[in-house]
């Protein structure tokens, strides 16, 4: 189910994107869909929100998104440069003026000793630049995942106002 935070900043996203007449689209490994279904609980989304990727693999991120295979063996699935190609990969594929991106290990295990739990990289591209985010959260899988949805979403905000 979804709270009350999550729905507010969906709908808030939403009113700025028809505002704006932006489309957007998402691709997420961390979140596992998260991002895509808190936009969507919002009536009307299909006005703005056009698809989304949950590209879990390193072979589907390659793949759909163009991930470059050399980032990945190279900065790994969890880097900022995975996430910028992740988003800006989504963005050309679905053809949208927004998308975003996320990648993480949510845990409790795949934690290595340079990446840790609750390390995710954000990607969000407009027409003119891609950004990306490094963020630390705590928590168990779910609070890691959740709070991944609420930054970016937050960050999108502050970038389209």
């Amino acid at each position: 189910m979804m709270d009350e935070k999550l729905l507010s900043l969906s709908n808030q996203v939403g009113q700025t994107l028809l505002k704006c007449q932006y489309s957007i689209s998402t691709a997420e490994s961390c979140t596992g869909g998260l991002l895509s279904q808190t936009i969507t609980a919002i009536s009307g989304s299909s006005a703005y929100f056009m698809g989304g990727v949950v590209a879990y693999s390193n072979p589907i991120k390659e793949q759909l998104l163009g991930v470059n295979r050399h980032t990945l063996e190279t900065l790994g699935a969890v880097s900022g440069q995975t996430a910028q190609e992740m988003a800006d990969g989504v963005r050309r594929r679905l053809q949208t003026e927004i998308s975003l991106s996320t990648t993480g290990i949510a845990g409790p295990t795949g934690a290595t000793e340079t990446k840790p739990v609750g390390l995710v990289y954000l990607g969000i591209s407009l027409p003119e630049r891609t950004w990306t985010f490094e963020c630390n959260f705590s928590g168990d899988r779910l609070q890691v995942m959740r709070a991944s949805v609420v930054e970016i979403l937050e960050r999108l905000l502050g970038l389209l106002q």
